[in-house]
């Protein structure tokens, strides 16, 4: 294993922003009822209220400022956490061990938690390599990072589960050492759900309901679909994949598949940092279909009976490989363990948690190189937005308890997390403290742009209270002022806070407008009432965080890839 020094500086505004998708998890989950509106306004009523409200908020625009724009991160070793951010699910029992990084949906809790319960009952069974004691470790981490982690070298683990193939493509084309332990350790199979009105529909127009009939339905605008960030989900990246070959099968690079795909990716309404994001913007008529793995989808009672699982893509049957150059003990290990999961009791609690079913499904799409993967992954940045116009306002908070290291922490996260901003975005800055101060007008996010940031950044001063929602009302009607002129606009807020709104409007005040407005409001607490900020995001399906320094960077980078 290798492991490098730790990340260098506190981010904490980076965190705030960049940790949105990760942690959708538990900001959404725990609290998906908060928030909830009885009473439902139509968006000219919302607008006539924002109008009115905003007549109370005392708003003062800054003087604009250049200063010097930060350098990108080139590396994204720089960016990933330690490797303890992601405790180990199993710790090894023994010293003649191996440690093995594992997607989620077999390494979390619950019926997520098939492997945890494998490597339990594996560390207990007394199997003997060498004479000695064996034992698993197990980190449960997501495809997408752990390759990450991997081919950076930050930290290389003795083996790799990740959910399908492709991951371990890419790692070979890094030119990592790599040695396949087992082609499956227990099956799954992506999918796409539809609800079934949506599915019955895509039936009677198209006669069959597959993935191409899907693409389809998108591309002419008759129905609205989610899917996850390929740079991080294995769900995500198969249906990139998937997609580009519905529109050339020979190549998926080619000139025809990529005008394919910008037609398609022009009525994706978002990209989801998580698929329990998309899962909450389905329940509230949203989206009409997404992207789940059928292990969830068999255990997600309301999933079963609203909507129609329609695989797709490649297999994700997890297979095991040995990374780096390992001993014959540890590889040994790996060996024995790949045979303790194959066992008849192993693959029936498998069942149980819902693994190995659709087991007459076959991979519809030929696997691409790793080389072609990663291509379609920065052909994916590239092109998924070419045809839309983002607006975004970022909301801060100045208020005197972020005096001093807050403060010093919140300007270099801003002027770091700008790096990862694309420049056709339009974005706008506003602070909040007593009153509400416009930093920086709505422009597209070009050099010039971006100097101004830095400047209106380096400007900000700690005092006063905290008027949260005066400072959010103020960046909503800067988007709605700017959606009037660019209708075919999406627009988003992120809101940074420390402290609990004790000035101005109150979240109960604001609520129904905002939900009304439809603006997916970004929540990050820091040392904050969360539950408060929960309720804000829940608004309009985006999400609440806790602020986490450690992983902010790469976080934020996975969270513009997926939103802007």
């Amino acid at each position: 294993m290798k492991k490098t020094s730790k990340s260098k500086g506190i981010f904490m505004f980076l965190a705030i922003i960049v940790i949105i998708g990760a942690v959708v998890v538990f900001g959404i989950n725990a609290t998906k009822n908060n928030g909830k509106t009885t009473s439902t306004l139509t968006l000219e009523e919302s607008q006539k209220n924002l109008q009115n409200m905003i007549k109370n908020v005392n708003v003062t625009n800054l003087q604009a400022t250049k200063s010097q724009v930060t350098s990108p991160i080139g590396d994204v070793k720089e960016t990933l956490p330690e490797i303890t951010k992601y405790p180990m699910q199993v710790t090894p029992a023994t010293t003649n061990s191996v440690e093995i990084f594992s997607s989620p949906e077999k390494a979390g809790t619950g019926k997520d938690g098939w492997l945890v319960e494998v490597a339990k009952r594996f560390n207990n069974a007394n199997v003997a390599v060498n004479g000695s004691k064996a034992s698993v470790g197990v980190r449960s981490i997501a495809s997408g990072l752990g390759t990450d982690y991997i081919i950076s070298g930050k930290y290389i683990p003795d083996a790799f589960s990740p959910s399908n193939e492709f991951w371990m493509s890419m790692i070979k084309a890094s030119g990592a050492k790599t040695e396949e332990i087992s082609n499956r350790m227990v099956g799954n199979v992506p999918g796409i759900i539809l609800s079934n009105a949506t599915a019955e529909k895509i039936k009677t127009k198209y006669k069959n309901v597959t993935i191409e009939n899907i693409n389809k339905a998108v591309e002419n605008g008759e129905m609205a679909m989610g899917y996850t960030n390929p740079f991080s989900s294995s769900s995500g990246l198969n249906y990139l994949v998937s997609t580009l070959y519905t529109y050339d099968s020979k190549d998926i690079l080619s000139d025809k598949a990529v005008a394919g795909f910008e037609k398609f990716q022009a009525n994706i309404p978002f990209v989801a940092y998580t698929t329990l994001q998309m899962s909450e913007s389905a329940k509230s008529g949203v989206l009409d279909g997404f992207i789940l793995e059928y292990q969830t989808y068999k255990n997600t009672a309301d999933l079963r009976t609203g909507y129609t699982f329609i695989p797709y893509g490649v297999r994700h049957d997890n297979p095991l490989y040995a990374l780096g150059e390992l001993t014959a003990e540890k590889k040994a290990i790996l060996k024995k363990f790949a045979e303790f999961c194959k066992s008849s009791e192993s693959q029936a609690l498998a069942k149980d948690y819902g693994f190995n079913y659709m087991e007459d499904y076959t991979s519809t799409v030929k696997e691409p190189t790793g080389d072609v993967l990663l291509q379609a992954q920065r052909l994916w940045k590239q092109k998924k937005d070419v045809t839309k116009n983002i607006a975004t306002v970022f909301v801060s908070d100045v208020s005197g308890s972020m005096e001093g290291e807050s403060m010093n922490a919140m300007k270099t996260s801003l002027l770091n997390g700008a790096q990862y901003i694309s420049k056709d975005v339009s974005l706008g800055f506003v602070t909040f403290s007593n009153d509400v101060q416009v930093a920086l007008p709505l422009g597209k996010f070009d050099m010039n742009q971006r100097a101004f940031f830095a400047g209106a950044v380096e400007n900000m001063r700690a005092s006063g209270g905290t008027a949260m929602y005066d400072g959010i009302l103020v960046g909503a009607k800067m988007l709605m002022e700017y959606k009037a002129l660019h209708p075919d606009a999406t627009l988003m807020l992120f809101v940074a806070t420390d402290g609990e709104p004790n000035q101005g409007h109150t979240f109960n005040k604001v609520k129904d407008t905002l939900k009304g407005l439809n603006i997916p409001v970004y929540t990050i607490g820091y040392n904050s009432n969360i539950s408060i900020l929960q309720e804000l995001s829940n608004l309009n399906e985006a999400a609440s965080i806790n602020a986490d320094s450690e992983d902010v960077i790469y976080k934020l980078g996975s969270l513009f890839n997926s939103q802007m």
